[in-house]
Formats: C-alpha cells, sequence, structure tokens
C-alpha cells in the first residue's frame, strides 16, 4: 500500500471508513474481509514473505483431492527461522527444490506429487491413501511422479507411509466415496477390478467406477444425491 503511494494516515483511514480489511499483518483484504478460499490461502503466504508456498492440508484443499475444511492455513518457507504468523500454521525446510513450487490459481503452491508427500507426515494412512486416489484420478500426479519426487527427497517423516501406497498399488479414484468402496472390494479377496478406465458400448463412452471384464461385471458407487429422489 505504502508502494502504491498510501501513507500510514491514509491506510488507517481506509481501514475505518471499511475500504480495507486487515487479513494478515501487512496483507489487506480491499472492499469486504469475506474474501474466498483462494484468496484466503494467498494471503497466508504473502504474509510469511518472498519465500513462502502453500502446502501441506492447505494445498491438497486448493489443488483438490482433500475436501476444505476449516482449518489455519499452511504454509511452507524457506531457512530456519522461529518467527511465529497468528493463525498460520508454518512449516519450515532448509532445502527446496524449484520443480516442487508452481502456481494454481495464482497461488504460490507445492506441486500435487510434494503436497503428497508433505500431506503423508500429518494425516492417517487411510486418508492419505483416499488423497492419492483422488489425485490420480484427477490427473494431477502419477505413480512415477510421487515415486521420483520420494526418491529425489529421501527418507522423511511420511516417505515410508506414502512409499506402502504405492507399493500397494494406488488406484485413480474421483471421490472419497469410491476410494472407501475399493477398500472394501479388496479387503473382502475380490479380485483387483479397473478402476475409472473408459470402455465403448453400443457407440458411448462410458466410465465405469468399477469393472471386472472378465465377469462382464460393474460396480457404481454413488452417493444419496443420485438414488435418494422421490
Amino acid at each position: 500500500l505504502v508502494a502504491c503511494g498510501l501513507t500510514h494516515k491514509a491506510i488507517r483511514s481506509r481501514s475505518r471508513r471499511g475500504q480495507l480489511h486487515r487479513l494478515h499483518v501487512g496483507v489487506w483484504a480491499v472492499g469486504h474481509p469475506e474474501v474466498p478460499f483462494e484468496g484466503r490461502m494467498l494471503a497466508a503466504v504473502k504474509a510469511c514473505g518472498s519465500t513462502a508456498v502453500l502446502s501441506h492440508r492447505s494445498a491438497a484443499c486448493l489443488w483438490g483431492f482433500l475436501d476444505l475444511e476449516e482449518r489455519d492455513p499452511e504454509v511452507t518457507v524457506l531457512g530456519r527461522g522461529t518467527r511465529v504468523r497468528p493463525a498460520i500454521v508454518v512449516h519450515r525446510t532448509l532445502a527446496r527444490v524449484p520443480r516442487d513450487v508452481t502456481r494454481f490459481r495464482a497461488v504460490p503452491v507445492t506441486t500435487p506429487a510434494r503436497t503428497l508427500l508433505d500431506l503423508a507426515a500429518v494425516i492417517d494412512g487411510s486418508s492419505l491413501r483416499h488423497a492419492v486416489r483422488r489425485a490420480e484420478g484427477m490427473r494431477l500426479v502419477n505413480v512415477r511422479q510421487l515415486a521420483e519426487t520420494c526418491q529425489r527427497l529421501g527418507p522423511r517423516r511420511g516417505s515410508r507411509k506414502l512409499g506402502l501406497i504405492l507399493a500397494t498399488g494406488s488406484a485413480p479414484t474421483r471421490s472419497v466415496l469410491e476410494s472407501v468402496v475399493l477398500d472394501l472390494i479388496l479387503s473382502s479377496g475380490l479380485a483387483h477390478p479397473e478402476v475409472n478406465v473408459a470402455l465403448s458400448l453400443g457407440g458411448r463412452r462410458l466410465v465405469p467406477d468399477f469393472r471386472w471384464p472378465a465377469q462382464d461385471l460393474v460396480v457404481e458407487a454413488d452417493g444419496a444425491a443420485w438414488h435418494d429422489q422421490k
């Protein structure tokens, strides 16, 4: 704001009139404080300095392979500093490779593969498996990219958990419900089905949730929105 030509007095005046709303120290919303999710995440990144990127659960929510939830934004910054930012969870790293950082919806954020590796350190195995499958189903990441990221960054908290998921064969589901149903199928001892593999039927392209071609069997995992109509 100062760089734009506003004095500190002008900033205070606009704040009192409801034209500026402070989200974090040094970060303001213009017009109203009810900014969308992407705006709140960008504000948290800006509040943590030039080396900051959105990461962990917040990055997973931005990419769409975790559902949105009300929690403080998680940001990773470069360096050993211990400065605390109110209402922001700050993670720190001593080394960050440029290929692990990108922008999505204008927000500096860890790549999907790096996000899943970071996520492995802060959520349980079942939730992580659902997130991996969902990210694959959205075509944001594949097994090769995840394996390369794990190998390149070496052993760290959560890497073994993610490695076990990759070793047992993840599958690209498109929702938590599909992932839960797949777990039920596999835990029952049934053969691993094709998951979200397109097929042509009568000139139409269909993408069944689960399919066993040899048995001509398809299983759909649909919620109440599809079946609860009166």
